[in-house]
């Protein structure tokens, strides 16, 4: 890709970024995602395959569609109450359309189908920015809009997301749509929190960032692109191999890792909002997610296929771990330890 036109799609995607977060008025938000979507799109379909060019254009179509709906809810709401400020959603019907154009936005259930299909068509550098980066936006209108809208839809569709992110994945064979159907479990890990404390879906939020970023990169270190090539992905690098399969266990959940935290801290809120027995059916389906989280750990610790493989042993790569994947890894793996220090913030 052209190094201008990559600095240009790269600075569109900061720029629409921090103008939807900053902004009170819909439009201007709706200007932000936007943005967003006309600049992803380059990098989505950079590589120049059919695959690419298929799934940019699903982005598009359904991204396109998202935010009519968005605007067409602000434009219901604004009839009703005069208000176009992003906190004033009081509107039932506006409500109502805004969780499904953030829905569809962030791919939760039932709005999760174009999500794997376009993480797999592209890159792993350019899935790593629509697995992260691209989910902060509707996020952040998703927690100003949060004490408006409908706590018994959100916890519905946060409870879908995390049974079906772990059931689909199960079956899974390429580590992209897997990490797809990951990214669609925590999403709803964050709904179900939203409504009742904010702050905490901000820290899973940040925490999932931080851990699946550390896995793209490793991933893409070692170009590990389905699970047959994972199993003799340690001749290349085998220390990261090695921690490979503890920053999957941390995504997973498992103590004492890192990913332990933010689940551990959403089944005590809900449990002090007197939603027992939600924490416990959530805590339950997050054990599907877990099977196929230690199947990819098993795969990346095995150092012979259990069956016979097409694929060669690859060469050892001599090229050093980069700083930011070995800083990433360390703060996936050990970050609980530190937790206390988080919450002593003011």
């Amino acid at each position: 890709m052209n190094p201008q036109a990559k600095l240009i799609s790269t600075l569109s995607l900061l720029l629409g970024t921090t103008i939807t977060i900053s902004s009170n008025h819909w439009a201007m938000a709706w200007t932000g995602l936007e943005i967003n979507t006309l600049a992803i799109l380059p990098l989505i379909s950079n590589p120049h395959h059919p695959r690419a060019i298929e799934a940019a254009t699903k982005y598009f179509l359904v991204q396109a569609a998202a935010s009519t709906l968005l605007l067409f809810s602000s434009t219901i709401n604004a009839l009703f109450t005069g208000q176009w400020d992003i906190t004033q959603l009081t509107h039932p019907t506006s409500c109502l359309l805004m969780t499904t154009a953030i829905s569809i936005k962030l791919g939760l259930v039932p709005f999760h189908f174009w999500f794997p299909e376009v993480l797999q068509g592209s890159s792993l550098t350019t899935g790593l920015l629509l697995a992260t980066a691209m989910k902060f936006p509707p996020l952040t209108l998703f927690l100003l809009t949060s004490p408006s809208l409908n706590h018994t839809l959100l916890t519905i569709l946060a409870i879908f997301s995390t049974a079906l992110g772990g059931w689909m994945g199960l079956n899974q064979t390429q580590t992209r749509k897997i990490l797809a159907f990951s990214s669609i479990s925590h999403l709803g890990w964050m709904t179900i929190i939203i409504i009742y404390n904010p702050k905490l879906t901000l820290l899973t939020f940040y925490l999932y960032c931080l851990m699946t970023t550390t896995i793209f990169l490793t991933l893409k270190t070692t170009k590990i692109l389905k699970l047959s090539l994972m199993m003799t992905a340690w001749t290349k690098i085998p220390s990261l191999t090695a921690t490979l399969m503890l920053t999957l266990l941390s995504l997973a959940g498992l103590p004492p890792l890192t990913g332990f935290l933010p689940k551990w801290l959403i089944i005590q809120e809900l449990t002090k909002q007197e939603m027992t027995s939600t924490a416990t059916i959530i805590a339950i389906l997050s054990l599907l997610g877990l099977f196929f989280y230690l199947r990819l750990a098993y795969c990346a610790t095995i150092t012979l296929p259990p069956n016979s493989s097409n694929y060669m042993k690859q060469w050892q790569i001599n090229k050093p771990v980069n700083i930011p994947t070995a800083a990433l890894t360390a703060l996936t793996i050990m970050l609980l330890p530190l937790s206390p220090m988080i919450f002593s913030i003011p």
